[in-house]
């Protein structure tokens, strides 16, 4: 959540932007942060957003572009997992005039409009990349690097979501989440992308790296872990080897080929090497394909010479 902050807080200190692009913002955040509500049928704008700084950011602009007083309430909730802390922005008086100015509520057919108005989906990248801003300030959430890749914000309005990705380039889709809907990115370069489209090229460069140390970590760990595998296995099948060989030189006594008898010594004094290790140690030295058929030989007529005996009694 640190980083998911960081991302949060650079896009909240953003100051540069036209007016149209913070009216982007501003509309995206009040939509999908759950901002509209109706009381005694009356319209109240009540945002509730995770980062003070989005929040701060906000406030100010209500007051600064829309000309009305917003208030600020931190409030704090216990959860199984610990304390949560949300950021409430109120509009006590104004609220109808702020969706009418935000262009969230249609002077034409007196209802609210369904997800973002046309003026920001159909107007000029600025507010494309200001309303996916507002958005992810909204209710955005990105993965931890080194864990599975995904950036994904509002669960309202898809289409208008994947549509809106689209004119940035890149390929956003939906995702079903319990009983909601959002939009998600999968691809990490689609993530940089679009973090450095929102105004956060710091934290994309953080995520980036971050997410390529952990992939080089787990690389790292599950060699390592094959290595660690290999080598338990290999002990293994030594360990069985030695067993065997001593029970051949029971059953074969002093009846043993040298060249079979000096593989079988090779593979007893030297238990944890391997097979080309062993072909290098005999004198002269053999390959290890030579020194492993020694040893089957050396087994089967331990095996041979068992079998005739049995039959024998």
């Amino acid at each position: 959540m640190a980083l998911l902050d960081d991302v949060k807080s650079e896009l909240s200190a953003i100051d540069n932007e036209l007016p149209i692009a913070k009216k982007a913002q501003a509309t995206a955040m009040i939509r999908f942060g759950n901002g509209l509500h109706s009381v005694d049928h009356h319209i109240l704008v009540q945002v509730q957003l995770d980062s003070q700084d989005a929040a701060t950011w906000l406030q100010d602009t209500i007051k600064n572009l829309y000309g009305h007083e917003a208030t600020l309430t931190p409030v704090s909730r216990q959860t199984p997992t610990g304390t949560v802390q949300r950021y409430v922005i109120r509009v006590p008086k104004g609220s109808a005039a702020l969706v009418l100015q935000t262009g969230l509520y249609s002077r034409y057919t007196k209802n609210m409009v369904l997800g973002l108005p046309s003026d920001i989906i159909n107007g000029k990248i600025a507010q494309i990349k200001a309303a996916w801003r507002g958005a992810f300030l909204a209710n955005g959430r990105l993965s931890d690097p080194g864990k599975a890749s995904y950036l994904e914000s509002s669960e309202m309005c898809i289409r208008d979501r994947v549509s809106t990705a689209r004119r940035l380039g890149i390929t956003a889709k939906p995702r079903k989440l319990r009983s909601s809907e959002r939009v998600t990115l999968r691809d990490p370069d689609a993530i940089e992308r679009m973090l450095i489209l929102m105004g956060a090229p710091r934290s994309a460069r953080e995520w980036t790296g971050k997410r390529s140390d952990g992939e080089a970590r787990g690389k790292a760990n599950r060699l390592a872990n094959f290595d660690d595998a290999n080598m338990r296995r290999s002990a293994k099948a030594a360990a069985e080897a030695c067993d065997k060989v001593r029970q051949a030189f029971e059953i074969l006594g002093d009846d043993v080929p040298d060249n079979l008898k000096s593989a079988g010594q090779l593979r007893l004094d030297h238990t944890d090497a391997s097979l080309e290790q062993l072909g290098r140690l005999a004198d002269p030295p053999i390959t290890k394909d030579a020194i492993a058929g020694r040893i089957r030989r050396l087994l089967q007529l331990a095996e041979k010479t068992e079998k005739a005996r049995r039959q024998s009694v």
